[in-house]
């Protein structure tokens, strides 16, 4: 099969096409054939070598986390899908991502897409919208009535993030530049900061929830914002433990665990038209298209998802 795959770690120029092996399923997998995959920052962050460590992988390495597509083939054991079905997954995070026309996922990491969506909006989904869920769900126990804040909320996780914590009743501040405040404020967002002129800490007070996809000052300075009890949760980088102590708050790092399930429920929402998709750039599956997708990725500027268009 046809892979984008790196031999090295660097930069984009390491994206190279190249003839690999269709993976081999095991009884609790099937083979998806991908019609798109999207672009994340974790990989052109293992690209360039800053996850070696956590992720010790051997080259070639495929990378990509978001498969769209439709199943080839299933194990003995696959029990709640078909031949045929359109599904997405966030698969599991080995050295065989989804930059390439087919890929192996566990049952259980699947889900049916929604029929509302085409392959590229599907393919938008499963990490950032997984990992949305995961920070107002799973940490925070989002409920009506909340104060939450979102920062970067035109970024994918944000975008996931404002319309999860709008469906479940919650009042929802975001961050972002001028130029995204009518695109936020589409998504639900109540209250809009403009980053580049306010300051959002001197602006909130008592909230319940905050979502930090920055790290850096912007974690820090969100602890002021933070009633009692409130809840923090980055996906940047652990916040400070004795600081969170100090202010009698919750505070933690996340790191996505792909799920089946919880796909499906926000499958769910998306059906409901409750979430919606938004790609705002595609790129064609070949060496150039990826190289250009991860230099807009790395910007930190792209508007809704980057996606790729294999089939």
């Amino acid at each position: 099969m046809k892979a984008i795959v790196i031999e090295a770690y660097g930069s984009s120029d390491q994206l190279v096409e190249k003839e690999v092996p269709t993976p081999t399923i095991n009884e609790d997998q099937v083979l998806i054939e991908l019609n798109a995959t999207s672009i994340n920052p974790i990989d052109w962050k293992l690209r360039e070598g800053y996850l070696q460590e956590k992720l010790p992988f051997e080259f070639p390495i495929i990378l990509g986390w978001d498969a769209a597509g439709t199943i080839k083939e299933i194990g003995k054991n696959v029990s709640n899908f078909q031949i045929g079905d359109k599904v997405y997954a966030r698969p599991e995070t080995t050295a065989n991502g989804t930059y390439a026309e087919f890929v192996a996922v566990d049952e259980d990491l699947l889900a049916k897409m929604p029929e509302n969506l085409t392959f590229e909006e599907a393919a938008a989904v499963p990490l950032v919208g997984l990992t949305a869920w995961q920070c107002l769900v799973d940490f925070s126990n989002v409920k009506a009535d909340d104060k939450v804040l979102i920062h970067a909320g035109s970024g994918g996780v944000g975008s996931f993030a404002i319309q999860i914590a709008k469906s479940f009743g919650a009042h929802v501040a975001s961050t972002a530049s001028a130029k995204n405040e009518e695109f936020l404020k589409e998504l639900g967002v109540d209250e809009f900061i403009n980053y580049q002129e306010e300051n959002f800490e001197d602006l909130l007070t008592d909230y319940d929830i905050v979502v930090d996809t920055m790290g850096g000052e912007i974690l820090e300075k969100s602890f002021n914002v933070l009633r009692q009890g409130g809840k923090l949760v980055s996906i940047a980088q652990p916040p400070d433990e004795e600081l969170a102590k100090s202010k009698g708050v919750t505070a933690g790092f996340l790191w996505l665990e792909p799920n089946g399930k919880q796909l499906a429920e926000l499958g769910n929402l998306i059906k409901k038209e409750q979430v919606s998709v938004n790609v705002g750039h595609t790129f064609p599956f070949s060496e150039e298209g990826l190289r250009q997708a991860h230099k807009l990725s790395e910007t930190h500027h792209a508007k809704g998802k980057i996606v790729i268009k294999i089939k």
